[in-house]
Parts: structure tokens; sequence; C-alpha cells
């Protein structure tokens, strides 16, 4: 399959207040073949449109003229309807601090200005993988498969336990942090841990040593899913044992195939 089979039918929701950015945007994706675009200029009208047809994929700029991108995404996470919806921010900001909470909330991509059309393509591959489980996962039975989900954000532990849902995953332990996850393992068996990196009481590289030198469970797999940077950090999280790191925004297709092998081992 080609990109261009995997996207052509996706129905975009663009959010852009600059009437010639919105343009712009606009002509690529219907150059990439997307030929449903329905264009918003504020997020109250976007979360409008949303509530009238539920779009495959949102992309919207980080500042709106009646709320921000940050917000947006938020309200829709918060909303059981738009819980799942791909979220690709378009954004020429940088700053951890403001781009976080986006990444918290489950965005699938960010684009950073300025961005081609190969960019973009590759975001919305992104999102429509996120749309349609791959066919291995169809044969397996998951719904036993024993998931400890440890992030201090509610709001990634929300969106996190969605997508596992969906794959038919039930069975889901949530922890707070490192020093519950401890507890956790302590209990009960598990067959996966999905773990954020930055966390208070014990953060994700304390929780992987931990499992990994002292935990009856050592073996188990271990995916961190982060939006730490830096390289120092990340490659002693590596050291420390981890199975697979993805990034925030969540990296739907690396999370399956770590469940997929999880569950033939």
């Amino acid at each position: 399959m080609s990109l261009n089979d995997s996207i052509d039918g996706l129905d975009v929701l663009l959010v852009e207040a600059s009437s010639s950015q919105a343009n712009l945007v606009a002509r690529m994706l219907k150059r990439l073949g997307v030929a449903q675009v329905q264009v918003c200029a504020t997020a109250a009208a976007a979360l409008a449109a949303m509530k009238a047809k539920c779009p495959d994929v949102v992309v919207s700029s980080l500042y709106l003229p009646d709320m921000a991108g940050t917000d947006l995404v938020q309200a829709m996470r918060a909303d059981d309807a738009l819980e799942t919806v791909p979220f690709i921010l378009i954004s020429s900001e940088t700053r951890p601090q403001v781009l976080d909470p986006v990444r918290q909330s489950g965005a699938c991509s960010i684009l950073a200005k300025p961005f081609n059309e190969e960019q973009l393509a590759r975001a919305l591959y992104a999102a429509a993988d996120s749309l349609s489980p791959p066919a291995d996962f169809d044969s397996v039975d998951l719904e036993h498969l024993r998931v400890l989900m440890v992030d201090d954000s509610p709001a990634s532990r929300r969106f996190m336990r969605r997508i596992l849902a969906e794959l038919g995953i039930e069975r889901i332990t949530e922890a707070g942090n490192g020093r519950e996850a401890v507890v956790c393992l302590q209990d009960s068996m598990i067959d996966l841990v999905i773990t954020d990196y930055n966390m208070p009481e014990m953060d994700g590289q304390e929780l992987t040593e931990y499992i990994r030198t002292e935990s009856w469970q050592n073996a188990v797999p271990i995916l961190m899913v982060t939006s730490e940077y830096n390289e120092g950090r990340l490659a002693a999280v590596q050291k420390a044992g981890v199975s697979a790191i993805c990034d925030k925004p969540f990296d739907i297709t690396t999370v399956r195939r770590l469940i997929a092998q999880a569950v033939a081992d």
C-alpha cells in the first residue's frame, strides 16, 4: 500500500486562523490526495464542527483567536466522542513547557514550521495508522494481556487506556509514578509495562532499574513513552534496560509492535 492509498480517504479538519496559512496547508492536503478538508478559523468553530461530524484527523495551529491548540486538544480528550481522534499540531513553538501539554494529551504528531509536504504526509500516515490496527492483531486474543500503565498525567493515562482498549486490551492497571508501579509489580503478574520518564517520587529510569535488578518480574517488556529529549538521559534509560522508547507525540506503531512481541513471548 502506498502512502497516498492510506490517507486519501481521510476526513481532515484543519483549524487555522490565518486564511493564507489555511489555504497553503489545504493545498498541500489536496496534493497529497486528501479529498475531504474542512477549515475552521477558531477552536470553538472546530469543536462545533466535530460535534456535527467527527473527523478522522484534526490538524491545528497552536495559537488560535479564542484558545490555544493545547486547550483544543485537551477539550477533545475530555469528550468521549473525540478522545481518540488523531491530533496533529502545526507550530513554530519550540519551548518544551509549551509543547509538553500537547504531547501529554496524546497528540499524534507535532509539525514544526516551516514544513514540507513529505513531513505532512508522514504525520498523516501516522494518524491513519492509529485509526486501523494491523492485520497481525486480528488473530490474537489480547483481552488477557496484563498491562501496567505508569504516568503522572491523568490525560496521558486516559488517552493510552482508550488506545489499548481499542486494540482489545482490557486488563490495565494504572500507576501515577514509579513508586506506585513497584507496589503493583510486587502484588500482580504483569505482561507489559508502559511508562513515562519524568514522574515524581520515582521516574521511569528508576522504575526500569528496579524492574531489571530487583523485581521478580525482571524480564517484563518495558515501553517508555516520553517527551524527554536529552540524549544523555535517554541513553541512560536504554542502558537501564527498556525494551523500546517512543516519543510523545504518541507512536502507536511502536506500541503495537512491542505488544505483539510481548504476546509472542
